[in-house]
Formats: C-alpha cells, structure tokens, sequence
C-alpha cells in the first residue's frame, strides 16, 4: 500500500564489540541485534539492542503479526481489508472505525486544512487516471480531471470520535494512507520495541525511520538522505546526519525522482496537486522532515512535495517543522533548511 521511498541507513556495518574488563570478570558489550524483511511493498531493516537480552525469535513474530493486521485494515490492493470494503461501498451510513484509522484521518484532515488541500489522501482516483496506479501512463486533459475532482476530498468523510465511526457523505469517495503509512507502520513497530524495554533502536521502513537512543559503544546513530537521482539510478548518500535526540526523532522523505513518466516532450511527477488534478511543475525533488510522530512527519513529507520549495518553505516556518529541501536547477543540486532545522540540537549535518 505504501509509496517506496528509499533512505540509506548507514549504520549497516559490522558491528564493534568491546571488553570492560574489572577484577571479578568481564562483560561484553551488548551487540545489535538485527532483522529484515520485505511487507507492503517494500523492504524493512530494524536495528536494536539491550541489557535485557530480548532474541530475534521473540520479536519476529510480534514483528509477523502487526505486519499482517496493518495489511488486513489498511492494504488497497486487497478487496477483504478494511479500507478497501470502505473504499467499495457506496453507503453513506455510519459505520465503526479502529482507534488507529481514526487517528490517520485526524492527522489527514488537519494537515489538509492546513496546505488548503495541497495535501490529501482521497487521491486515489487522480492517480487512476494519470496511470501511475497500473503503469498506464496518460497525460488526462481538464474535463477528465475535472470529473475526477469532483470525487475527491477529505470533506467528505465525516468522524465521529466519541462514537469510534465514520461515514461518506458522498458515495463515490476513496480514501488511501498510503502517503503516511509507512510512518504509521514505523510507529508500530517501534512501540513493538519499547514495550520489552528496548530504548536504542533504528527503525527503517520504506525508507523512512524512527531512531532512538544510542549504539551499544555510547556513539550516536548515523543515517543519510538519500541523494535524489533520476529513475533507475543507483542509491548514494547526499547528506550524512548524526543523530544527537535520544528520546525519539523519525525522518520521513517524500521525492519526485523515483516515479515520473516523460510524454509531449516533459517530464510527468507522481506527485499531483489535488487542488488542480495535475502533476506538480516545481524544482523541488525531495524534502524530509524530522519530528516526533512518524505518521504525521510522514504526511508532512508528501505535502511539502506538493506545496513546493517556497510555499512548503513558508509552511514549515508557520508550522515550526524540521525540514531539508532539495530542489534540482538544471541538474544541479540546491539544498536548504527550514529555520526550525537550522537552529535545531536534534541532529547534526556532518561535513563531508
């Protein structure tokens, strides 16, 4: 269900044990425990250790188990999942929702607010009609739009909280967390962790990550954004960031380059504007954001990519969010902070 997106986790090598010798006898420094995986549609690497000795075989099937409801409840390319048994029905009646596809909608609705629509996940039949759903791509002109706009739009999902229900006023109307889910999963997966008393972890999913804590020497956790390449293009780092937060901090990045088709001599982004049905024309590639609650950072990622370099920079002033932007002028690239960013003690922008 998730859109891939690939982020280098550089803390991949051979981990380094050392010895605190003492007079009675000698401890081993923890070492890292491991596991990854494929769900989704995309790849998962997780890293971790403790004092407590919690083995792989314990996590792995907590790790099984959530993958597998997360697909049941929010999977669109399977008809028996919630979300899609949603998605189908044409009753505008109400009906009951998890906790967790309530708080996604909540998350949805007020970053929608927000970027004034920029930002929107009932923007499923758009991609239908660009053909980046099938890869049957098509250049749609503006009656087509126009008819499938009239479809889309947070607005018309109606919440009713105390209730734990939901329900369309319009028959028509789709919704897909696919532009926050693979932080949603991140969050999961770390809370999986945390509740065997696992403090230092990297959680990577799809590219986006949760890291808390530290490495088993007392260093801090290193990871790279990616540097955005055309399609098909190998995988390097851009920018290397030491990670200084230990209570928690996601990295969530959203980019143009990974999917676009060319037709009529020009370049077409996955990345549509639901207020005009069309692909974006602005030189923004990518943008990761750095917070607290991966989901949100997540939707955050995929609004900066619609709002664009200025208007998603004027954004994240307004709404004090950590954000590294990189546009493309001509092939070279051009990188920028948010103020946020700049002044934050969170992470470090290393020299390279």
């Amino acid at each position: 269900m998730f859109t891939q997106r690939t982020l280098l986790n550089c803390f991949r090598g051979v981990v380094t044990l050392s010895f605190l010798v003492t007079v009675a006898a000698c401890s081993r420094t923890p070492e890292i425990k491991r596991l990854e995986g494929y769900a989704q549609g995309t790849t998962y690497h997780i890293s971790w250790w403790s004092q407590s000795g919690v083995t792989t075989d314990e996590i792995r099937p907590q790790f099984d188990q959530l993958l597998a409801d997360i697909d049941k409840e929010f999977s669109t390319y399977r008809d028996d999942s919630y979300i899609s048994e949603f998605n189908h029905s044409t009753s505008t009646q109400w009906q009951s929702a998890s906790d967790d596809f309530l708080q996604l909608l909540d998350i949805a609705k007020t970053i929608n607010q927000k970027t004034q629509g920029c930002y929107d996940p009932t923007i499923g039949p758009l991609f239908n009609l660009w053909g980046f759903r099938k890869g049957e791509f098509q250049v749609p002109d503006s009656q087509q739009i126009a008819v499938v706009k009239a479809e889309l739009g947070l607005d018309k999902i109606q919440v009713d909280k105390q209730g734990k229900r939901i329900r369309k006023t319009l028959p028509q109307v789709q919704v897909d967390f696919s532009s926050m889910g693979e932080g949603y999963t991140i969050g999961k997966l770390s809370s999986v962790l945390e509740s065997h008393g696992i403090v230092n972890y990297l959680v990577e999913f799809g590219g986006d990550m949760k890291i808390r804590g530290h490495k088993p020497d007392g260093a801090k956790w290193r990871i790279a954004i990616e540097r955005p390449v055309p399609k098909n293009g190998d995988i390097e780092p851009y920018k290397i960031v030491t990670i200084q937060e230990e209570q928690g901090i996601t990295l969530d990045t959203s980019g143009t380059y990974r999917r676009s088709f060319d037709a009529n001599g020009r370049s077409y982004s996955h990345i549509l504007d639901p207020r005009t049905g069309a692909s974006v024309t602005h030189d923004l590639v990518s943008a990761s954001v750095f917070g607290q609650i991966p989901a949100e950072s997540d939707a955050w990622a995929t609004a900066m990519l619609c709002l664009g370099p200025e208007a998603g920079y004027q954004m994240a002033q307004q709404e004090n969010l950590e954000v590294f932007f990189i546009r493309s002028d001509n092939g070279q690239l051009i990188d920028r902070k948010s103020a946020a960013l700049e002044n934050s003690k969170r992470v470090q922008f290393n020299q390279q």
